[in-house]
């Protein structure tokens, strides 16, 4: 068998590129202040997303901006993101393919609509633990309005169809500590298996950050993005992706080539 040698093809077939959000492509001020950003001077930034009260919050550098429409011109650019669907859409950037949203509990389609198999399958998942993140959420509303406590709570409620009911059913739970506190997260998160009977065998703790989250084994990005590439997206076309977090690692892995911002969770592990 002849093998034959390269030859350039003009007509690109636009690879896959999957892309976490947050300390990815953009970051609030405080880090872009911490991480010592290049071209982020004032007069560079451009606002990616905006807070409730729609002011500005986080900001893309100078170079974060030409990659991202370097992506866009250039790729078939993916979303993937622990952003729930109310809180992407704080982020002001054009997205017109697949989104996974809430950690991969949520695939949105191009055209915005739920993909209904995964969130059939989310619902079989998420229903059985209602009961135990209740539990947790019961416990963690009663801590945070102590004046003691310095613990934000919130959680992270989405509607899910089973068959013809729509539910509103409870997909993680996200904790921050109002002082931004990372360590006081760490030994939080420690302490989180003594809580209720049996919770390692149903949740896993993620913590990066100002962030921790409580999450079902079942909501995770790497099985979202397995389920597109196993059911939805071309075998045939190449895929990338970039994350800042530990937890971005498993989905990353599954694709062909993938990579990490210069700053971020992901690259203090392995700088240590």
């Amino acid at each position: 068998m002849t093998i034959p040698f390269f030859k350039a093809n003009l007509d690109v077939i636009k690879p896959y590129a999957l892309m976490d959000l947050d300390d990815t492509l953009f970051q609030t001020q405080r880090k872009i202040d911490a991480w010592d950003l290049p071209t982020a001077e004032a007069e560079n930034l451009v606002c990616a997303t905006v807070n409730k009260q729609n002011e500005p919050l986080s900001f893309m550098s100078q170079r974060q901006a030409s990659f991202f429409n370097w992506l866009l011109a250039s790729t078939d650019l993916i979303v993937v993101t622990a952003r729930d669907r109310s809180e992407i859409k704080r982020v002001k950037l054009p997205f017109d393919s697949w989104q996974v949203l809430t950690h991969g509990a949520i695939i949105l389609m191009a055209d915005g609509q739920l993909l209904s198999k995964w969130q059939q399958h989310m619902y079989d998942k998420l229903a059985p633990l209602q009961d135990k993140l209740n539990q947790l959420s019961e416990l963690f509303a009663s801590h945070s309005k102590s004046e003691q406590s310095q613990l934000v709570f919130t959680p992270h409620i989405d509607c899910f169809n089973n068959g013809s009911v729509e539910e509103e059913l409870t997909i993680y739970l996200a904790i921050k500590h109002a002082q931004k506190d990372h360590q006081a997260l760490v030994d939080l998160a420690k302490q989180l298996p003594a809580l209720i009977r049996d919770f390692e065998q149903d949740f896993y703790v993620h913590v990066n950050a100002n962030n921790l989250a409580i999450l079902p084994h079942a909501v995770h990005k790497h099985h979202a993005v397995q389920f597109l590439l196993d059911n939805h997206l071309d075998h045939q076309r190449p895929s990338f992706g970039f994350g800042d977090s530990l937890a971005d690692l498993p989905f990353l892995q599954l694709l062909d080539w993938y990579g990490m911002p210069s700053r971020g969770q992901i690259h203090d592990h392995y700088q240590s």
